[in-house]
């Protein structure tokens, strides 16, 4: 079975110790509870935990800390992240669906694509505790595993429960799920998602053993901008994006428009990305492909994903790239693009108001010289002041 849980977080800075955000308390303004700008003095109270917080003229003050931050200073983002708890970054509402490891492949996807999610956590009713994370990822391994022909039915979509195909798949797989604490840093979090490649991280109460919420690169880097002309700017963000190395310049993941939508997949899989430049003979870029566009087609060969299993039109995947694309959904992400010579700060601007996990560096000819993703910006922000190279652990 799957269910949807509407979640609605107090804002408390003590989640474990306070006893009052599990019965009706007030959710508090995202200023009251952690870094604020303050442009005049004041004072504000916290009702959960009676902490009053004084705010003072051009500075920073966390509850019960004296730490400042300087002008100019590189490590000003890990130092934000460090200050931070992932209790902080969970959105004041939210959605979350879990299901229930005997459910079936084809339903649980039904239920992702229905409510406009990518991922959910699974619970194990006879372990009795959450054993992992069914993602769009999932769906298109299921696709590349199985799929044969279009003349060869693929019965197992059809047929599968979760933890058949977990046994299937993840037989020589690491099966421990990665999760962190509300109470935890966003330093951690970050290097959590980065280091175990993951693109999403359950949060889950150590105390009641709940998933209070899903943390991703992009709720992450948008809680940062919430407060990004709040400091002090750091002079690299200034600086053009060729000069900072941020991204992936190299080896970079295309496919043509001429390639089948399986070759499509066969990248997803071997590279593990998660969203793939379309570009025409001569490299220019045409489109963007992502893996939630993979459940979301439609058109005279697909339907959307509610049409998609009842008709059993998966099957057909030797369809090429260029229908696939416009057999999309009405959802589509788009192409995003930079440009070399962009800063740092103009990209994260663009990337933060579009709502898009990566932007496709191109030059002046519309040529795909490399991609910037949520994880180099996090990489290069929060980790590398940090000397850290999550990346390539």
């Amino acid at each position: 079975m799957w269910r949807m849980f509407p979640l609605l977080c107090c804002r408390c800075p003590s989640p474990r110790r306070c006893r009052k955000r599990r019965n009706k308390v007030r959710p508090q303004p995202l200023a009251a509870r952690i870094w604020i700008w303050a442009a005049h003095s004041c004072l504000c109270v916290c009702e959960c935990s009676h902490v009053a917080i004084r705010l003072c003229d051009q500075l920073f003050i966390k509850c019960a800390t004296t730490g400042f931050l300087t002008e100019r200073d590189a490590a000003v983002y890990m130092s934000f992240m460090k200050n931070h708890s992932c209790y902080d970054a969970i959105p004041t509402s939210c959605k979350l669906v879990i299901f229930d490891t005997k459910l079936q492949v084809k339903r649980a996807f039904l239920a992702l694509v229905a409510n406009g999610l990518r991922a959910a956590p699974l619970w194990d009713s006879k372990l009795q505790r959450f054993v992992g994370m069914l993602t769009i990822t999932d769906f298109i391994n299921i696709l590349h595993y199985y799929y044969r022909s279009p003349m060869v039915q693929m019965y197992e979509l059809e047929s599968h429960k979760i933890e058949t195909w977990r046994d299937v798949y993840l037989q020589s797989s690491n099966r421990i799920l990665i999760s962190i604490s509300p109470e935890a840093s966003l330093f951690d979090a970050v290097y959590s998602l980065l280091k175990y490649k993951i693109h999403r991280l359950p949060v889950i109460d150590p105390e009641s053993g709940n998933v209070l919420h899903i943390l991703t690169h992009k709720r992450i880097l948008k809680f940062l901008h919430i407060f990004w002309k709040k400091f002090p700017k750091p002079a690299f963000v200034s600086r053009q994006i060729q000069e900072l190395g941020i991204g992936t310049f190299k080896n970079i993941a295309t496919v043509q428009q001429t390639a089948t939508l399986y070759d499509a997949l066969a990248i997803f899989v071997e590279r593990r990305v998660s969203a793939l430049p379309v570009v025409d003979e001569q490299g220019k870029v045409v489109s963007l492909y992502s893996r939630f566009d993979v459940i979301t087609l439609q058109g005279s060969m697909f339907a959307p994903l509610q049409n998609l299993a009842a008709r059993k039109s998966y099957n057909n995947l030797d369809m090429p790239m260029r229908d696939a694309v416009h057999g999309r959904s009405c959802f589509i992400e788009g192409v995003i693009k930079c440009y070399p010579y962009e800063t740092l700060e103009t990209i994260i601007d663009r990337i933060v108001h579009a709502e898009v996990h990566r932007l496709v560096l191109v030059d002046r000819a519309n040529v795909v010289k490399g991609i910037i993703s949520l994880s180099d910006l996090l990489q290069g922000m929060v980790l590398t002041p940090a000397g850290i190279d999550a990346l390539l652990s």
